[in-house]
């Protein structure tokens, strides 16, 4: 006896509709969790950036006595530790995807790295010939700069909204931090810009499980 499951569809109305919904499946089991995307950064801008903020605090004394060494190398470390979760989480999405996708993908991946890389060693050439509150606005305003740019890069590759208007967030938030100066910066992109990073994780989650 056949099921009912492995009939045919009766006419073409319903044959189009079980292509929409095996279309949706598919995209939703290649579709990455939002959170694992987002809120690695989110977490790793609001504490890294918060350090940033509670030592190069407006002023010349320190909200929070602490080594000098500390708030840059906690931020690179969770930035590090962010990138190795949203990459894993990446290939075990997109690991079977082939064609023009996975080379958008790749090259995508490729402009994080390379750009990152220019950005590492332009502000290390600067760094000496900065006092240490304008060291730690140049590394800072220029990483928040870039990742604004490539989220906004990486919504017009995927015609993705929601990812360029996140990224145009990054960048406003990043230019209105620059403006007020050493310290403000790193509290202005720790609150809204981490915290821009984590409701974007939320509301893309939440958004994935209503469409289940």
């Amino acid at each position: 006896m056949i099921a009912d499951e492995d009939l045919p569809p009766e006419n073409a109305a319903a044959a189009l509709r079980l292509i929409d919904e095996q279309r949706a499946t598919a995209a939703r089991q290649f579709e990455p969790d939002p959170r694992t995307y987002y809120w690695p950064w989110g977490l790793a801008w609001l504490l890294g950036f918060g350090l940033h903020f509670l030592y190069y605090s407006p002023g010349d004394t320190p909200l929070v006595e602490m080594p000098s060494w500390l708030p840059l190398t906690v931020l690179f470390v969770l930035l590090t530790v962010a990138g190795i979760v949203t990459a894993v989480a990446g290939a075990r999405a997109y690991g079977q995807v082939t064609g023009e996708s996975a080379r958008r993908g790749t090259w995508y991946g490729w402009a994080w790295g390379l750009g990152f890389l220019t950005l590492f060693v332009l502000a290390g050439r600067l760094s000496d010939s900065l006092p240490p509150d304008l060291v730690g606005l140049l590394w800072s305003a220029l990483a928040v700069g870039l990742t604004g740019i490539l989220h906004m890069a990486g919504g017009a590759i995927w015609l993705d909204h929601r990812l360029f208007l996140l990224g145009v967030w990054i960048t406003m938030v990043n230019l209105i931090g620059t403006i007020a100066g050493p310290g403000w910066h790193a509290l202005v992109v720790a609150v809204a810009g981490g915290g821009g990073m984590l409701l974007a994780g939320t509301l893309g989650w939440l958004r994935r499980r209503s469409r289940r």
